[in-house]
């Protein structure tokens, strides 16, 4: 296999979960030779977010591309400026504008959209109804696995939905876009908004929120496709 143009890959997750859930991913671009680094990025606010994403940018030895899940888009959107960071990814994910933040993005959801079963705030930090996480979430995953991932829930800080992005570096970065079809967080015509508004190569895949566990050779093709176009 001739080697990629970029062989660095920064993973970024979003609310709720942690960065182990990229392990399929990690394992496929692994194989394939690519360098990959997780960000465990803490969801308490947007720029202590970005603050640890930067930490692992600085510690790349090239140039690389910067995948965000989610939540992670918008971390990625204002961290992608890092100068080694040469193509963004998002999957399934926020991609905010100047000013924006995720509240913004979610405050007007098309017509007849599912609803996110997020319970109201406690201390500052929200969570997803367990009875009601695997079909919101993660609906094309095992019983056992949604399970899982709704028992070891991250608590998610209000703050960091209310974090607005400053430069959002996809105005001058290449940027790819995985959207979910079947997802019921982030409702699917709102992905392919943004996707359109940041001018990213598109692909669709049928898959829930959660496309990344349960679809990782699509999310690692996409991510592969960006490092060979960059």
């Amino acid at each position: 296999m001739s080697s990629p143009a970029v062989s660095n890959v920064v993973l970024v997750h979003g609310g709720f979960v942690d960065g182990s859930g990229w392990q399929p991913v990690y394992d496929r671009l692994t194989r394939d030779g690519y360098r990959v680094s997780v960000v465990q990025n803490p969801t308490l606010s947007l720029d202590g977010d970005v603050e640890a994403t930067r930490l692992v940018l600085d510690r790349q030895d090239g140039p690389a591309i910067l995948v965000g899940h989610s939540y992670g888009g918008a971390v990625i959107s204002e961290a992608g400026n890092h100068p080694r960071v040469a193509a963004l990814v998002y999957i399934a994910a926020f991609a905010p504008d100047k000013g924006e933040s995720v509240n913004t993005l979610i405050a007007d959801p098309p017509p007849g959209a599912p609803v996110p079963p997020i319970l109201p705030p406690v201390d500052g930090f929200l969570f997803l109804d367990r009875e009601k996480f695997s079909a919101s979430f993660a609906g094309d995953l095992p019983a056992a696995q949604a399970a899982f991932l709704a028992d070891s829930q991250v608590p998610w800080g209000v703050g960091a939905l209310g974090g607005t992005v400053n430069e959002p570096a996809w105005r001058s970065k290449p940027s790819w876009y995985l959207v979910a079809t079947d997802d019921r967080m982030i409702p699917p015509p709102a992905q392919r908004a943004m996707s359109e508004r940041t001018g990213s190569t598109v692909v669709e895949v049928a898959g829930s929120h959660a496309i990344y566990i349960s679809q990782p050779d699509a999310v690692a093709d996409l991510i592969k496709r960006a490092a060979a176009g960059s």
